[in-house]
């Protein structure tokens, strides 16, 4: 959430606001959660090298099974302890697997699936022994390849300076020594703390500037000191509960530095404080982070760069990203709770993701769920239909020289004016605190405002004034780029003009040629033209190819599945319009073969649902069928039907046919069985 909300803000300084921005970002490659999971994988690693016998894993694996459940049972968060059942569930089930098979084969497949459960054991009895510091490094250099990634695929810009923790040890060893020296730190069995209460006792300070109410929240303050920092210890340490590290001594199992303080690592907010203060140095314009990093995080980074400057303005301004919620639950990577970029891309696109971001506000709680998705998607079909259609007016007039120029009637004055004011609109949205909601709730407004004109244009049977809609379509275009959901080319130097350097350009022609021709095949067809007509019409378009003659139909059948089936494979859609002429549109090809797809489903699911339907009225149709039948009383069951039978007696049995003859014993008999049944409906019919 937070890197595309930030992007889409830096976007919006630079390309629409016009500032000039150094955009530095800090990666902590030295920190408790990583040093752990380092440590885990390599643990797991070496065990699984090892090739242990299938007695020895089960033994293993079943310690490591009981210990967790220990553990379990004194977790007190819910959600924590669900995740924790699954995970002793699959282990547990994968673990009897192994039990009941002759087979070594599943060692492996037990160790992967109970991998961290099995980490929290060897770690217990083998931690102190993991030494290496490029251990540590391997891990967070690998999430560091797979972020950038993630942020190519997601159109993230690349920061302008990338620092990490472990290139900056140095500056921060001399960063906590000043602050020392200053009075506002001190050092105690190894490790270096803040003094939370000699800095917000100076005049010149104020400590948790950001979240003043949380000051004295020691479970927040014992989170952001780290799961490997004892809270025990460190109040031994510690002159009060309120101090926080910046220099930690390290343990056994922990990578660790020279410092004048002997080995240890830097603390997690000092990390921050240094690496930026470095590239900004003493004041910075804005720092950014997600709102759960307020405190004690972004107010300790505070405290300990004023502190180092002995200054009172470190930051100016803190922009701070809402929450993402997945379907309504809050991620988290503890929890094992979370959606990565990769599992996202598959179900949408970047520009699908960034546009949901967009119609929410960056500073508010986001909801990834399917109405959010939906949403997105079908404001960008919108946008993208509408840059369609105006590429195809386009194509179809004079793009310059004064043919190009047509005498404005009052719908392009109404719709010139409404432009206008969504421009302002616009703008006024974006020095609202950057309120891209607003900003496209008016493009929407805009586009939908253009789509009327069109319409009332070609129910006037009068030509759209192109350069409006070239300058509306281009206007919608480059918000659309300032807010990164359109691509921009950065290339260094003059651009190199050639022809081959728009795809749409060489292909329309083309595509213009075989959508004429297919379109003159279509009237020929409607109109039950001869064959000869239509093999003029075939040389008339010089396409160099052996064509069939086919019946009417036959001819319209192949015209609707070039349409429907063989050039959308091609990234291209043809829109027949009944007494105008076919539109040509070049699409991405996926999305293409994506909405022939749905619209089979949509055709399927209407066929069925008519069929339900269908089902549904026959059963009600012959349920009223057998109410009516149960109402009629004997006397009249045979009554009204005076084409078979001519004379009946007192109680209206026939006993004559049509024709006046008696009727036979036989079908006396049969009539009386239909009577006796109908008395009895009718008898069930009065008692009800």
């Amino acid at each position: 959430r937070s890197y595309i909300s930030f992007d889409i803000l830096r976007r919006v300084l630079t390309d629409y606001f016009g500032y000039n921005i150094q955009y530095c970002m800090n990666i902590t490659d030295i920190d408790d959660k990583i040093i752990t999971r380092a440590r885990h994988n390599y643990l797991v690693d070496q065990y699984t090298k090892e090739n242990n016998s299938k007695e020895q894993v089960i033994t293993n694996v079943t310690s490591a099974l009981q210990e967790y459940s220990n553990k379990m049972a004194k977790a007190e968060d819910p959600d924590k302890k669900a995740m924790m059942e699954r995970l002793l569930e699959v282990a547990t089930t994968s673990l009897d697997r192994l039990k009941l098979s002759d087979s070594e084969l599943l060692t492996k497949e037990v160790i992967t699936d109970s991998k961290d459960i099995l980490a929290i054991w060897l770690d217990n009895k083998h931690g102190a022994s993991v030494t290496d510091n490029s251990i540590f490094c391997a891990l967070p250099q690998f999430w560091e390849q797979e972020y950038f990634k993630d942020m190519d695929a997601l159109n993230v810009a690349p920061p302008d300076v990338l620092t990490r923790v472990s290139e900056y040890v140095p500056e921060i060893v001399a960063y906590v020594e000043q602050i020392i020296k200053n009075g506002y730190a001190y050092e105690s069995n190894g490790s270096v703390y803040f003094s939370v209460s000699q800095f917000d006792s100076s005049n010149d300070h104020f400590y948790a500037r950001l979240v003043p109410e949380a000051v004295g929240d020691l479970q927040a303050l014992q989170e952001g000191e780290g799961s490997l920092s004892s809270q025990a210890e460190q109040l031994n340490e510690k002159r009060s509960p309120n101090d926080f590290a910046l220099w930690k001594a390290s343990k056994p199992g922990e990578p660790s530095w020279d410092s004048p303080w002997g080995k240890g690592r830097p603390g997690w907010h000092i990390e921050c404080s240094v690496m930026a203060s470095s590239i900004l140095g003493s004041t910075m314009d804005i720092h950014t982070g997600g709102v759960d990093l307020k405190f004690p995080h972004h107010d300790n980074e505070l405290a300990q760069a004023e502190a180092h400057y002995n200054n009172s303005c470190w930051v100016k301004y803190f922009l701070h990203s809402g929450h993402l919620t997945i379907a309504g639950c809050k991620m988290s990577k503890s929890l094992k709770n979370f959606i990565t970029i990769k599992e996202a891309l598959k179900k949408n696109t970047a520009r699908q993701l960034r546009l949901a971001f967009l119609l929410h506000s960056w500073k508010d709680t986001l909801d990834y769920s399917e109405n959010t998705m939906h949403d997105a998607v079908q404001f960008e079909k919108l946008a993208n239909e509408f840059f369609l259609t105006v590429k195809d007016v386009l194509r179809n007039q004079p793009d310059h020289g004064p043919e190009s120029f047509n005498k404005w009637s009052a719908e392009e004055l109404h719709l010139s004016s409404l432009f206008s004011k969504r421009q302002q609109s616009v703008h006024v949205a974006l020095c609202d605190n950057v309120d891209s909601r607003t900003a496209l709730d008016n493009l929407r407004q805009l586009i939908s405002a253009s789509n009327t004109y069109l319409a009332t244009m070609h129910e006037k049977k009068s030509t759209p004034n192109g350069q409006l809609l070239r300058n509306i379509a281009k206007y919608i275009t480059w918000i659309f780029k300032v807010f990164g959901a359109i691509s921009q080319e950065e290339e260094i130097g003059f651009p190199i003009s050639t022809a081959g350097s728009n795809t749409e350009e060489i292909l329309m022609p083309y595509l213009n040629t075989l959508s004429n021709f297919r379109e003159d095949v279509r009237n020929i067809a409607r109109s039950h033209k001869d064959v000869k007509t239509l093999g003029s019409i075939y040389k008339q378009h010089a396409i160099i190819a052996e064509i069939q003659f086919y019946s009417v139909s036959e001819a319209l059948e192949l015209c609707d599945k070039l349409r429907d089936d063989v050039l959308p494979a091609l990234g291209v859609r043809l829109e027949d319009k009944e007494g105008a002429k076919t539109v040509v549109k070049l699409v991405d090809k996926d999305q293409l073969l994506k909405e022939r797809a749905e619209k089979k489903k949509a055709i399927f699911l209407k066929f069925f649902l008519l069929l339900i339907e269908a089902s549904r009225l026959a059963a009600a149709k012959k349920t009223a069928e057998k109410e009516a039948q149960r109402k009629i009383p004997p006397s009249q069951l045979f009554i009204s039907q005076t084409d078979k039978y001519s004379a009946f007696d007192n109680q209206g049995f026939p006993t004559h046919d049509v024709q006046g003859k008696e009727l036979s014993k036989g079908q006396t008999k049969k009539l009386r069985k239909l009577f006796d049944a109908q008395a009895k409906l009718y008898e069930d019919y009065l008692q009800s």
